[in-house]
């Protein structure tokens, strides 16, 4: 299993991906944030966004899936194909570990619905 550190994960469109500075405070503006506030508020805001991106493409996911279901029903075949779904499984918990395969199987849920 392979781990990535959170300052080299990069989009391909947008390349790395990196929080801004935060900016000083303004005279008698509010204080600022203390170190450890300041970097888990820019965590987060990172996090947020990956979360946003995450969401989006799983939703990519979901309508590509129901095309393939759609097209495989068409043709006279199952609307599930449990060998294309095992791989899936594998390839989840190959690169995330054990906790790959359930998240896999709510992926394969949202995308394919319940059997």
């Amino acid at each position: 299993m392979t781990t990535t550190s959170p300052e080299a994960i990069t989009s391909p469109a947008a390349g790395p991906t990196t929080a801004a500075p935060s900016a000083p405070a303004a005279a008698g503006g509010p204080a600022p944030a203390t170190a450890p506030e300041a970097a888990i508020a820019d965590a987060r805001e990172r996090i947020d966004v990956l979360d946003d991106r995450i969401i989006g493409l799983i939703q990519e996911r979901m309508a590509v899936s129901a095309v393939v279901q759609r097209t495989r029903i068409a043709s006279g075949g199952r609307r599930v194909h449990l060998s294309r779904e095992m791989e899936i499984l594998g390839r989840y918990r190959d690169a995330l570990g054990k906790p790959g395969t359930p998240l896999a199987m709510t992926l394969l849920e949202l995308c394919r619905g319940r059997i």
